[in-house]
């Protein structure tokens, strides 16, 4: 991997994320080439980790052995169908960070019989702290797998998916998730105030509370389930709470939530696909 020339089409956050985990894990700066109409951001880029930076995206594409396609999704139709041709020419392995495009279309866009990998990464990536759903397309090599596996995991944990659908379900999962775990705390954090804590200390415990919580589920062989009984004494105030949360319907709301987020991934995908 060390060898191979990443060319990243965009420098937006989670591009940025990216260079800087490669870059942090010791991947030669010189070995990475982005490309941005925004010449400001380009020459930041270029200031901060040392990378190469590309007059435009032909010729970064040019000079590509992995091109990360790292625009919105709305312009993604745009940027493929004018890369085509120098696309089809380079042959790179091509990995799409753009959320709900679709391999189908980006293979038409791009002219077809590409390698490609889809990845669904999160915004904790930019902490390099991320979760990351991957899926190949037909014709990927297990070297390009694990080469678009090492980009990945330079902001976070990857995990692959056999089944293109199941993308849909990663993004109502780690996609939209960081959202949900902010809803929580954000409840949490008012609950407290309302019961007469002051407003930063009810913000610090609830932080620190939920990050010692990932913890915990993080670092130990038991799975959320056990790790929440082993913390429930009979009797006591943790039960209580959690009695009122399941008399809610907590764990349906949820089902339904991912649901909806699931299938509203899947119109998205339609929408921009056929834009």
């Amino acid at each position: 991997m060390k060898n191979k020339m990443i060319a990243f089409i965009g420098s937006g956050n989670m591009a940025t994320s990216l260079i800087a985990g490669l870059v942090a894990d010791g991947y030669n700066p010189k070995k990475i080439i982005a490309s941005d109409p925004d010449s400001e951001k380009l020459a930041d880029l270029s200031a901060r980790f040392g990378i190469l930076s590309a007059q435009n995206n032909h010729a970064a594409v040019k000079q590509a052995d992995v091109l990360v396609l790292a625009v919105k999704p709305q312009i993604l139709k745009t940027i493929c169908c004018d890369l085509a041709d120098a696309v089809q020419q380079q042959q790179p392995l091509v990995v799409s960070i753009a959320a709900g495009i679709r391999e189908k279309d980006m293979q038409q866009w791009l002219g077809g019989d590409i390698a490609l990998v889809r990845t669904m990464p999160n915004t904790p990536a930019m902490l390099q702290a991320g979760a990351t759903a991957l899926h190949a397309g037909l014709g990927v090599s297990d070297d390009q797998r694990d080469l678009a596996e090492s980009i990945l995991r330079a902001v976070g944990l990857t995990r692959w998916v056999d089944n293109e659908d199941l993308m849909d379900v990663a993004t109502a999962l780690s996609g939209s998730g960081p959202a949900y775990f902010f809803l929580v705390m954000e409840a949490m954090e008012a609950a407290a105030i309302d019961n007469g804590l002051p407003a930063d200390t009810a913000r610090l415990l609830t932080i620190q509370t939920a990050l010692g919580a990932a913890r915990m589920a993080i670092e130990s062989s038991d799975g959320p389930a056990t790790l929440r009984k082993k913390v429930t004494s009979p009797g006591g105030t943790t039960e209580r709470a959690l009695e009122i949360l399941e008399q809610g319907n907590l764990k349906a709301l949820f089902s339904e939530a991912l649901t909806g987020a699931r299938q509203r991934s899947e119109e998205l995908s339609e929408l921009l696909g056929n834009h």
